[in-house]
């Protein structure tokens, strides 16, 4: 069966599309939606199913998948992360919500979730208010990944109803939040005391 595709307003989401899309996400599917930047696979951070099914429509094993959690705010990032160096949590404050990919290292917690050895998990915290409000209904992080590989920049998908073309059958729902970036986030590694950018993306001259 077709993907049920569902067009949002990206600054002002009808909030009965947003309860729909939370009980499909809760009721265990994978989903395609916009960020604010590129589109991007999720699911809910407590569907290991899920997460296997992401890492299999990337075509990677779950220790190798670029997966990101997409967080309302950084209130529970302590569930998620170990201790945050004071001047990478500074950093976070100034820039989120906004288009980066913070890389911290992650609790037990996390490599459970994803059934991997990863010591490390991207943080965002989008600057979307369709994101938002998903998360908000939800209560819980996503887990994220862009529909394609990080090396693939320059042929992410930006129109949604191309994305649908490709994606209907594989997914359960496309969210249409209308054209994305073909830009990635700008990643950090913010693992020791300090962020070093490993991917210049969109928001570097928030730095």
């Amino acid at each position: 069966m077709a993907a049920e595709f569902i067009q949002l307003h990206q600054s002002n989401p009808d909030q009965r599309r947003i309860r729909q899309i939370v009980a499909e996400l809760e009721n265990g599917q994978v989903i395609i939606l916009p960020t604010d930047t590129v589109y991007a696979l999720v699911c809910t951070l407590d569907n290991r199913d899920g997460i296997d099914r992401i890492c299999k429509l990337l075509g990677k094993k779950p220790g190798k998948a670029n997966l990101s959690l997409l967080c309302r705010d950084l209130s529970d990032l302590s569930e998620y992360c170990r201790q945050i160096p004071n001047p990478v949590f500074k950093l976070m404050k100034h820039v989120l919500p906004g288009p980066f990919t913070f890389i911290l290292n992650a609790t037990n917690a996390v490599a459970k979730r994803f059934r991997s050895n990863k010591k490390t998990v991207g943080i965002r915290v989008p600057e979307s208010e369709i994101v938002h409000a998903i998360l908000s209904e939800l209560n819980m992080p996503l887990v994220s990944s862009s529909i394609h590989s990080e090396d693939e920049i320059l042929d992410y998908i930006t129109d949604p109803e191309e994305i649908y073309q490709v994606w209907q059958h594989q997914v359960s729902m496309v969210i249409d939040g209308g054209a994305g970036s073909n830009i990635a986030s700008t990643v950090l590694d913010c693992t020791e005391n300090e962020a070093v950018i490993i991917r210049e993306g969109m928001g570097m001259d928030r730095l």
